[in-house]
């Protein structure tokens, strides 16, 4: 990844994802910019989504949220079009996957309200410019994301178990990594677990669910944070009859400053 990857404006980035230049993972772009996952409902089943995010504040951060029908929302960035700005859309009916698409604009509706989650990608920043290896980052990978065993509150039809990304360290590092996102509750915060996947619920971590592998150390340990995708699972169960959400990895980046999240 090069510095201009890094240096990127989020006005410029989303203006490439529009024009279709940018249609991948946005992980390591835009360093010091806050990323948002997305979640996109009918109105009648918002108040319910709200309560599940609410209960869930881990893996459902919530930053924003739009009115009804709302598309730019003015406060998250200049221009921002969250039907056109995200590089990859995962459509669901019934709570079933569907397709996935990088424009959301002909299927968008008038009774429809979006929710913005908090995103790891945003933490990272912090733990890269405090010397520490962000795997995926420095292997040029999606972020490994996996389904667990931990079960969320839930809210009316709106439940299911934890999805939590990971990034390896050895137990010094670790522990660092856990002071430095601990500053950023609403960006998924501390880690919720280290060490063996399998006390999670983990059978293979070398098989993420979501995103890539990437490489463990002999003298590492996977270290795992909730993650923006639960919302995804939680949509399985509840099964709305029409949903949208960012694909796993591809973030709605915003001109909020990451330490604008900082506790």
């Amino acid at each position: 990844m090069d510095a201009s990857t890094v240096t990127i404006a989020p006005k410029e980035l989303r203006r490439k994802i529009r024009a279709g230049e940018h249609t991948s993972v946005t992980s390591g772009f835009c360093q010091g910019y806050v990323q948002c996952n997305l979640v996109v409902l009918p109105s009648s089943w918002a108040k319910d989504f709200e309560m599940f995010c609410q209960l869930n504040p881990k893996p459902c951060p919530l930053i924003a949220k739009s009115d009804i029908g709302q598309f730019h929302l003015p406060k998250l960035g200049q221009e921002l079009d969250l039907r056109t700005d995200i590089p990859q859309y995962r459509v669901f009916e019934n709570g079933q996957f569907i397709s996935e698409i990088s424009d959301i604009s002909s299927i968008w509706n008038q009774d429809l309200v979006a929710f913005l989650l908090g995103c790891s990608f945003s933490f990272e920043e912090a733990l890269i410019s405090n010397g520490l290896d962000v795997r995926n980052i420095s292997e040029n990978k999606n972020v490994p994301m996996y389904r667990t065993s931990i079960k969320c509150q839930p809210a009316g039809p709106f439940s299911g178990n934890m999805v939590v990304s990971m990034r390896p360290f050895n137990q010094l590092d670790a522990k660092y990594a856990t002071e430095l996102s601990a500053r950023y509750p609403r960006v998924h915060g501390a880690p919720i677990h280290y060490g063996d996947p399998s006390l999670i619920g983990i059978t293979d971590i070398n098989t993420p669910d979501y995103g890539d592998a990437v490489t463990i150390g002999s003298d590492e340990k996977p270290l795992f944070w909730a993650c923006g995708v639960t919302p995804q699972v939680a949509l399985e169960q509840a099964k709305p009859p029409f949903c949208v959400t960012h694909s796993p990895g591809c973030m709605l980046v915003t001109d909020l400053l990451n330490s604008s999240l900082q506790s």
